[in-house]
């Protein structure tokens, strides 16, 4: 149904892009051998609307998070999503790398509260990793839960409340590190919490001092960096957290700095006009490394599937301009329930990767020279014509290389799969 490009086609078009890029000094089996060192982090919350498989849970239950939409199928377990992220993972160039939370725990049917949970209940995610070689990434799951509701977790002036989310968050570091140990491969131990206020709090320094003193009771344990790596992450609000949120980026960015942990920065979660390319800069002249969530937000919401837009672009850029490709890690976080959910995977992990290339493929060395000399107005028509270089044609090289499809005719294999498995689920 949907066209399907050529082989003959494919390398013809590379072999003239080739030339194109070359005439600039871009060596493009270089880049296509860069792009194979790129993992992206794929969520696994895409595939069932952040619902995950405790027992007795059947929907997501607030905590600043809203999934919206009915579209059919989304995985009832764990083995159905694994089939599912199997089907993204083979229509997607490249070896990624799965991002897990960690309400999706395996307990064998059993109640464990998630201060309770060890590395076994993920025992199965790990031996699926393993057999498709494939690192892990992990997050607390710090919502969605009774002692959530509050609207504040480690933040809470509750001890009891507060206590609880400390041993959930130093459990889940430890089920991180197993993950890591077992793949050989370090695991980002991602931690996001909702808490905030509706409306405007009379004080915002006791949450922040509450929240500071659960996180050194966290992390006061050194874990083997060659199994974790700590990240934290920010948002500007959220449901509920309209006003005020405690984890503000200003509070995290100092606290990442002055604990040399990771910094988290996601593309929603900040003001609709702001842009967190010109952050990467110099976020990385005070930290090490770099977690970014790629999402698209649109108004109020901060996770649209991610698209090829200007503000993914940029990302993409910064990263290559500033050789800061070895310091970053790229995540997707979206969820969207109102589509295919195969597809708004693909559609994300595919624009991400588009991104990156594009970024890669920039004659960069050229625009760093113009401006070095003051020719600004050069600088602008050069960056304005390398947005029309032949991209497209080194990208469905990308896709032949890794036996994908090229163009759109991965949309007849969801289609076939979403006939004979997604649409029969009820």
């Amino acid at each position: 149904m949907y066209p399907k490009i050529s082989t003959n086609l494919i390398e013809e078009n590379y072999e003239s892009a080739k030339e194109i890029y070359g005439s600039y000094g871009i060596d493009t089996e270089g880049v296509l051998e860069k792009m194979k060192l790129i993992p992206i982090s794929v969520h696994c919350w895409q595939g069932d609307d952040v619902t995950g498989f405790e027992p007795g849970k059947e929907s997501l239950s607030g905590g600043g998070i809203l999934a919206t939409g009915n579209f059919p199928g989304k995985a009832r377990n764990a083995d159905e999503l694994r089939m599912d992220l199997e089907k993204v993972f083979s229509l997607v160039p490249g070896k990624h790398r799965l991002n897990l939370h960690a309400i999706y725990a395996e307990t064998g049917g059993k109640q464990v509260d998630r201060d309770e949970l060890q590395p076994e209940h993920f025992s199965g995610w790990i031996k699926w990793a393993k057999k498709n070689k494939i690192g892990l990434d992990f997050n607390p799951t710090v919502f969605s839960h009774p002692l959530a509701d509050s609207g504040f977790t480690l933040s809470s002036k509750d001890s009891k409340v507060r206590n609880f989310w400390i041993r959930h968050v130093r459990a889940s570091r430890k089920i991180a590190m197993e993950m890591g140990k077992q793949l050989k491969s370090p695991c980002i131990n991602n931690l996001w919490i909702p808490d905030g206020s509706k409306d405007l709090p009379a004080d915002r320094m006791t949450p922040r001092k509450i929240l500071k003193e659960s996180l050194d009771t966290i992390y006061e344990e050194k874990l083997d960096p060659n199994y974790i790596l700590d990240s934290v992450e920010s948002k500007l609000f959220g449901i509920g957290s309209e006003a005020f949120v405690v984890g503000s980026h200003e509070f995290y960015m100092g606290y990442a700095v002055e604990n040399k942990l990771m910094l988290c920065l996601d593309s929603g979660h900040f003001h609709p006009t702001e842009d967190i390319s010109d952050k990467i800069s110099s976020v990385l002249n005070f930290t090490d490394r770099l977690l970014l969530h790629l999402s698209r937000g649109v108004r109020w919401d901060s996770d649209h599937v991610v698209t090829m837009n200007d503000q993914i672009l940029s990302i993409a850029l910064e990263v290559k301009r500033s050789k800061v490709l070895d310091r970053v890690h790229f995540a997707l976080d979206f969820f969207d329930a109102s589509i295919n959910r195969i597809i708004a995977w693909i559609i994300g992990i595919r624009a991400a990767l588009k991104s990156i290339l594009r970024a890669i493929l920039e004659p960069t060395e050229i625009l760093i020279e113009v401006e070095n000399e003051g020719k600004y107005g050069e600088r602008l028509a050069l960056m304005e014509e390398f947005k029309s270089l032949p991209f497209g044609a080194v990208w469905d090289m990308y896709c032949l290389q890794n036996n994908v499809p090229a163009g759109s005719a991965w949309l007849d294999d969801v289609e076939e799969y979403s006939k004979n498995i997604i649409l029969v689920r009820k």
